[in-house]
């Protein structure tokens, strides 16, 4: 008996507190019914099914390059290996059209994504082979990052797993498809903040002093970004085109999208992860100092805060202007093969919007820390400070 009695004590110890768990229960029954939302239907109809299909023969007669680029059309013998018409062989079809972001080249044994109609008839009609089939290979990559995370830290680990898969929920089901309904996407993005900061941030440190600390200060770090978000894009006359596939979306038949305000929501969205992380580092030096000495005055913990705030916050912007820029790096390649002055640099749209969503990023992610600091001193003081 003694025996079972400490095992249990000993699995216990890698347990979830009661209310912990309650709070993961929660969230597991969140993120099912966000599955099963459905705010938007798509316009475009569709009259039959993308499937993966192994490549078993190619024709490359009919391509020619045309500098680094390729065109005219790659024949291709696929067979379907998945969904209700597995097994059947079709002629594809591969158009180029001398893009190299868009082209693609198959091979024999590649797997490819084609477009099947209802109507088609194995052995007779031909399919569109549109990409390479990518799904497998995202599934291994998304297991392996579950399985190392889960490894490394523990039921910490499958907190922040849970609350990665929570978001992705929230900015597909929620947050898109109410932005493409025409709501206010300052809004809708604001809330979804909130939303996922309340989320993640309890569910790493729990409804504790500093769970509460980090949220309140992340929301007003998040707040500060939209506020300045909102007033730079009007003085750097940006428009919100610069995001791809914008003009697009709006010839699709949605004109009536305001993408000036898509942009400012994509910026404090997209710098909210660095907010909640640094009000966090914050929030939890305030809460070790308060507990190594305690009776420390409001101002002397707000004093530990700054300087927390202070170790934290110059390596954080740097982070968000290296996230921001490498995905422009062949942008600047190209303005430094062209002898671009500074002048001409600054003033392109591009790199307007991307010193925008950089330095407004950066604004609340300064912010934030005086305002955690502020926040922790008031929440952790002894109650006669």
């Amino acid at each position: 008996m003694s025996t079972i009695t400490d095992s249990l004590n000993k699995l216990r110890k890698y347990l979830p507190a009661r209310r912990d768990a309650v709070m993961v229960t929660v969230l597991i029954v969140l993120s099912l019914l966000l599955w099963q939302v459905d705010l938007f239907s798509p316009t475009m109809q569709t009259f039959g099914a993308k499937l993966p299909a192994r490549v078993l023969a190619v024709d490359n007669s009919n391509v020619s390059t045309l500098g680094l680029a390729y065109r005219g059309t790659q024949h291709l013998e696929v067979e379907i290996i998945g969904g209700k018409r597995a097994g059947e062989r079709f002629k594809a079809n591969n158009e180029l059209i001398s893009q190299m972001e868009l082209d693609k080249l198959f091979e024999v044994g590649d797997t490819a994504l084609v477009g099947v109609l209802d109507t088609a008839q194995a052995g007779v009609d031909s399919v569109n082979a549109q990409d390479h089939y990518r799904v497998n290979q995202t599934v291994l990559l998304f297991s392996l990052f579950a399985l190392l995370l889960i490894c490394f830290a523990g039921y910490t680990g499958f907190n922040a797993l849970l609350s990665f898969v929570f978001s992705c929920l929230v900015i597909w089901k929620l947050v898109i498809p109410l932005c493409l309904q025409g709501v206010n996407a300052l809004l809708v993005t604001f809330l979804a903040v909130l939303v996922l900061s309340a989320v993640i941030i309890l569910l790493v440190a729990g409804l504790t002093k500093k769970g509460f600390t980090a949220l309140i200060g992340a929301l007003l770090g998040v707040f500060a970004s939209c506020l300045t978000g909102w007033i730079f894009t009007g003085l750097f006359k940006i428009n919100g085109a610069v995001m791809p596939y914008s003009q697009a979306l709006l010839h699709s038949g949605y004109e009536y999208l305001n993408l000036s305000e898509i942009y400012i929501g994509a910026i404090f969205l997209s710098s909210s992860g660095a907010v909640m992380d640094l009000a966090m580092d914050v929030a939890s030096g305030i809460e070790e100092v308060s507990l190594r000495r305690s009776g420390l005055s409001n101002y002397e913990l707000l004093r530990s805060g700054l300087r927390i705030g202070r170790s934290v916050v110059g390596t954080m912007t740097t982070t968000l202007l290296l996230a921001y820029s490498g995905g422009y790096l062949t942008l600047m390649m190209m303005f430094a093969v062209q002898g671009t002055g500074p002048i001409d640099f600054i003033n392109n749209p591009y790199v307007a919007s991307e010193a925008v969503k950089t330095l407004v990023g950066s604004f609340g992610l300064v912010l934030v820390a005086p305002f955690t600091a502020a926040v922790g001193a008031w929440i952790f003081a002894p109650k006669k400070n």
